[in-house]
C-alpha cells in the first residue's frame, strides 16, 4: 500500500453504501484529531509504523474500496465481532474476513432506542455505528457472524438481525470434552454456512492455504510480541496495539509483510540497544476487555505518565496470535477438528472455570518482566469484571502489583484514571 499523492474522493462509494454522509464526516474528523493526539507525539517511533499511519488515514477509504471492488467481483464478505469465529474457514471458500467491533461513543442515541442505557459500551458502540449508519465495513459485509461470548452481544444480535443478514456461533461455555465435541459441530455448521453464502465448497488444499496464510500473519505478529521483551522496549504498546486492532480488517498478505519488516526493524533496535521508553521505564502488562479501534485510551494514559506497555492479554493481543493452527494436510475433517480445538483454547472471560486466563496473565507478566498488571473493564462487561477478583487474587499470590480500571469510551474520566496510573507507577 503506498501513501497516493492525488486524493481520492471516496463520497460516491460512500453514497453507494447509504452511509449518513453528515454523521459519518462527523466521524471520520473525530478519530484522526484521536489518532493525532495518541500516536504524533512519540519519541523515536519505529519508521515502519508510516504504514499505520497510513491505514488509519484511509480507515474509510481504500480498504473499503478493496472490500467493494472484491464484491462487484462477485466474491463474499463476511463481518465477524469476536476472534472465535475461524478466519480460516472463510478465506478457505473464498471470501474475506473484516472486524466490526467499534471503540468510539458514536450513535448512542440511535442504540439506546433500542437497548439499555447501562450496556456494554463496545456492544452500543456496534449497534450505533450500524443504526446510525456510519460504519461502510458493516454495509460491506454479505453475513455477520456473532457468537455468543456474552448475554449481552446474544440479545444485541437479534436485534441487529432486523437490519443485518446476521448467522450466530453458540460458544459453549466450558471446556470438557462434550464441549469440545459440541464446538467442533458448531464449526462444521459455520462451513456449511460460509458454503451457502459463497457457493464454493472448501477443500484440503484451500483449507490448507488459508491456515498458512492467517498463521503467518500471527508468527509477524509475534516477532512484534517477542521484541517487546527487551528493556529498552523498541515499540510503544500504543504502536503494538493498533497493529494488532489493525490484524483484524486489512488485506491479510499486505499486512504480513509489512509487520514482518517493522519487525525486522525492532529486531535491529533491540540488538542495539535502541527504545522508545528510557532503559528501566515501569513495564505494564494489561489484561481485560478487548480493545477496538479507536480505543487507545489506557495505553496512552500509561504511557503519557513515562511507563511503558509491553504486552497485552487481549483479544486484541495475545489471545489473537499467540497460538497456531497445525499445518497438516491430513483429512479435511481432522483439519476442521484441528481448526475448532485451537479457537476453544483461547481463554475468554465468558469461560468457567477459566484459571487459564489468570495462568496466562501471571506467566506473561513474568516473561515479559512486567512491573505491574493493569485490569481493564469496560462498565457492565460483566464477565471481565466479575473475572477481575480472580485476575488479582493471581497477581497478588505471584507478587505483582494490580491496578483495576473501569471506565467507557468516553474522555470524560481522563484525569482521574491518570492520576490513578502515575500513582500506581510510582509505587511500582
Amino acid at each position: 500500500m503506498s501513501d497516493a499523492t492525488t486524493p481520492v474522493d471516496y463520497r460516491p462509494m460512500w453514497e453507494d453504501l447509504n452511509l449518513d454522509l453528515e454523521m459519518h464526516d462527523a466521524l471520520l474528523t473525530a478519530i484522526p484529531q484521536l489518532y493525532k493526539s495518541v500516536f504524533a507525539r512519540q519519541q523515536n517511533r519505529p519508521e515502519g509504523m508510516q504504514y499505520f499511519d497510513f491505514v488509519m488515514r484511509e480507515i474509510h477509504g481504500l480498504r473499503v474500496k478493496e472490500l467493494d471492488d472484491f464484491r462487484k467481483a462477485g466474491n463474499k464478505v463476511v463481518g465477524v465481532f469476536c476472534l472465535y469465529v475461524p478466519e480460516e474457514i472463510v478465506r478457505a471458500h473464498g471470501a474475506w474476513c473484516v472486524g466490526l467491533c467499534a471503540g468510539a461513543e458514536f450513535g448512542y442515541d440511535e442504540a439506546e432506542r433500542v437497548m439499555p442505557r447501562n450496556t456494554c459500551p463496545l456492544i452500543k458502540s456496534f449497534m450505533g455505528f450500524k443504526l446510525a449508519r456510519v460504519c461502510p465495513y458493516v454495509e460491506e459485509s454479505d453475513l455477520v457472524i456473532g457468537e455468543t461470548t456474552c448475554d449481552g452481544k446474544k440479545k444485541a444480535y437479534e436485534l441487529l438481525a432486523e437490519v443485518q443478514d446476521v448467522w450466530v456461533m453458540e460458544l459453549p461455555q466450558m471446556k470438557r470434552e462434550k464441549d469440545k465435541r459440541f464446538w467442533r459441530d458448531e464449526v462444521r455448521e459455520l462451513v456449511s454456512r460460509v458454503q451457502d453464502l459463497t457457493g464454493n465448497t472448501m477443500t484440503v488444499e484451500s483449507l490448507s492455504t488459508a491456515v498458512k496464510e492467517v498463521n503467518d500473519k500471527r508468527r509477524a505478529l509475534q516477532r512484534i510480541a517477542e521484541a517487546r521483551k527487551a528493556d529498552p522496549v523498541p515499540i510503544s504498546g500504543r504502536d503494538a496495539l493498533l497493529a494488532v486492532q489493525v490484524a483484524f480488517y486489512d488485506d491479510v498478505g499486505r499486512f504480513t509483510e509489512m509487520v514482518n519488516k517493522i519487525a525486522d526493524e525492532l529486531e535491529e533496535r533491540v540488538a542495539a540497544g535502541e527504545g522508545v521508553a528510557p532503559r528501566g521505564a515501569k513495564r505494564i502488562l494489561v489484561t481485560g476487555t478487548p480493545m477496538a479501534v479507536p480505543n487507545w485510551k489506557v495505553h496512552d494514559i500509561v504511557e503519557k505518565a513515562g511507563g511503558v506497555v509491553v504486552q497485552e492479554e487481549l483479544c486484541t493481543g495475545s489471545r489473537y496470535f499467540d497460538t497456531l493452527v497445525p499445518e497438516s494436510n491430513g483429512s479435511l475433517d481432522a483439519m476442521i477438528d484441528a481448526v475448532a480445538d485451537k479457537y476453544l483454547g483461547i481463554n475468554c472471560a465468558c469461560f468457567t472455570p477459566n484459571q487459564g486466563r489468570c495462568d496466562d496473565v501471571i506467566r506473561m507478566a513474568k516473561d515479559w518482566n512486567a512491573n505491574g498488571i493493569i485490569d481493564y473493564s469496560l462498565q457492565f462487561c460483566d464477565p471481565y469484571q466479575m473475572e477481575s477478583t480472580l485476575v488479582e487474587r493471581a497477581a497478588q499470590d505471584a507478587g505483582i502489583p494490580h491496578l483495576k480500571i473501569e471506565t467507557d469510551y468516553s474522555m470524560e474520566d481522563v484525569g482521574q484514571l491518570s492520576t490513578r496510573v502515575e500513582a500506581f507507577l510510582e509505587m511500582l
